[in-house]
């Protein structure tokens, strides 16, 4: 067994164990539930440890730590793993976010081996879509994720939480058939049939231009559906505000970067021309989520709803740097992935902290909290600073990589999305005030400060917002050679925005 197979199938076995436990030892099932998660997030420390930035070929993409097996020959499917710039540093968030909120899940009380077992699986099938180099597998592991964010919000969620969960699962469900479409169609046309990501990439110069925007439509319903693009978002904050806390941060710090990714690596890696021909609407819709992500956001008074639409507004940028079609604007959105997993993820933590202790996420039922409650103040400050894009911490570096990479190819549109920045220092400093500052409210005079798991579950997304802030190459080393052979895959094409 591999590295990635470890990193895979690690909660895999932490869940099947968890099936033999009695549902009343709930401290021996929180144990293995975070056991499973830790183990294989080190073992993704070792697959980063093992890996080489420096062996990629400007002319080819060099996959590493690869396992390939003959899974279903009759059908040349394979059980193909391996990992990149592009999908490792996704593959490290995972399952360094997964152990994180498995930590604060501590503090679920209901039916805990049934939440545990759940977010294990759904673990698995994150970790997976990020591994897998066979579009069956990726497919497999993509559908995985699913039934367990279903039960998860529908379990454990807020007053609408079957509502919640069923639009989730109808919405992605959805995306997921025209997703199968296209993946029924890539096989087909390849010569000899194929699944392989990689051998596809080389096949698809022989498909026609209108083959390959009909296929790209199919696999961008799938994808922007996840990411969630306009006008695909209506799920989002209703999931996010219903869901639980550590549910909430797996959804937006993981789920959605499932769908960013899955537009590099399939929509623009295997179907160019139909990448190339949707450019100047996915550029527009890019826009969109940055500026309506924004308003919509500006006017929340719940906090968890308020984060939920920052969220669209963030994966614009990543959508923005994409359409750059180049090395700058790649690595841009990549490292906008990767901070808004951070950044996010414990945001939605910090409101969970307030939540369980107020049962409001009212942000004008507080007030002058910053002097009852300083260290949580002090860092969910921090975490606002830098989702508004603070210089010095880590948003500000990748916001700015997607605005540079996009300037050239996209002028007027990247200009206007400036504007996306100053509603968001809008809402976020709003909230900071009214939450933060001003005369305290007696009302929560009896509110304590943050505990011990609280802080060693969100403590380390602050470290990390600030080391990405003032030493961001330390993640673009790795990404940038697989980024800069990603911008130069197709030559000919895209001439236009370089």
């Amino acid at each position: 067994m591999g590295i990635l197979s470890v990193v895979i199938f690690s909660p895999l076995i932490a869940a099947i164990a968890l099936l033999f436990l009695p549902k009343e030892k709930t401290s021996w099932i929180r144990g293995v539930g975070v056991a499973g998660t830790a183990v294989s997030c080190i073992a993704s420390v070792f697959a980063f440890l093992a890996f080489d930035p420096g062996t990629t070929q400007m002319t080819s993409l060099s996959i590493q730590l690869t396992e390939k097996l003959v899974w279903i020959p009759t059908f040349n499917i394979h059980y193909y793993l391996g990992v990149d710039g592009l999908s490792l540093p996704l593959v490290i968030l995972t399952t360094f976010l997964c152990l994180l909120a498995a930590i604060y899940s501590c503090g679920i009380e209901l039916r805990v081996k049934e939440f545990f077992f759940w977010y294990l699986i759904l673990e698995v099938g994150m970790v997976g879509v990020f591994c897998a180099l066979d579009l069956f597998l990726f497919y497999m592991f993509w559908e995985i994720t699913l039934v367990p964010m279903y039960f998860l919000i529908g379990v454990w969620g807020g007053p609408k939480k079957e509502y919640a969960a069923i639009k989730f699962f109808l919405f992605t469900l959805f995306g997921s058939v025209f997703m199968l479409l296209g993946i029924l169609a890539v096989y087909f046309a390849s010569e000899p049939n194929s699944f392989d990501m990689i051998e596809l990439m080389r096949y698809s110069g022989t498909w026609s231009r209108e083959f390959q925007i009909i296929v790209f439509l199919g696999f961008y319903l799938g994808f922007a559906i996840k990411v969630p693009a306009f006008p695909f978002h209506t799920w989002l904050p209703l999931a996010h505000v219903e869901a639980p806390t550590p549910v909430s941060v797996i959804l937006a710090a993981v789920l959605l970067k499932m769908g960013t990714y899955g537009l590099l690596r399939v929509s623009y890696g295997i179907l160019p021309l139909g990448f190339e021909w949707f450019l100047p609407a996915f550029v527009l819709i890019a826009f969109i989520n940055i500026v309506y992500g924004a308003l919509c956001a500006m006017a929340q008074t719940d906090m968890k709803k308020m984060v939920a639409y920052s969220s669209i507004n963030h994966m614009g940028y990543c959508m923005l740097g994409i359409a750059a079609v180049s090395a700058t604007g790649f690595n841009g959105a990549m490292l906008q992935m990767i901070n808004h997993g951070i950044i996010t993820g414990a945001l939605f933590m910090f409101v969970g902290v307030i939540y369980d202790r107020a049962h409001t996420r009212d942000i004008g039922a507080f007030g002058g909290l910053g002097a009852k409650l300083p260290v949580y103040a002090a860092l969910m400050s921090l975490a606002c600073f830098a989702s508004l894009g603070l210089p010095g911490l880590s948003g500000f570096v990748s916001e700015f990589l997607c605005f540079l990479g996009a300037f050239k190819a996209w002028k007027l549109y990247t200009i206007l999305s400036v504007s996306g920045l100053l509603v968001t220092a809008a809402f976020f400093l709003r909230m900071l005030q009214k939450v933060f500052l001003g005369p305290f409210n007696e009302k929560w005079a009896g509110l304590r400060d943050m505990n011990a798991r609280e802080l060693i579950s969100v403590v380390p997304l602050c470290v990390l917002m600030v080391l990405f802030g003032v030493w961001p190459s330390f993640l673009i080393d790795i990404m940038n050679p697989t980024m800069t052979v990603f911008a130069g895959m197709f030559p000919g094409l895209f001439q236009g925005l370089r």
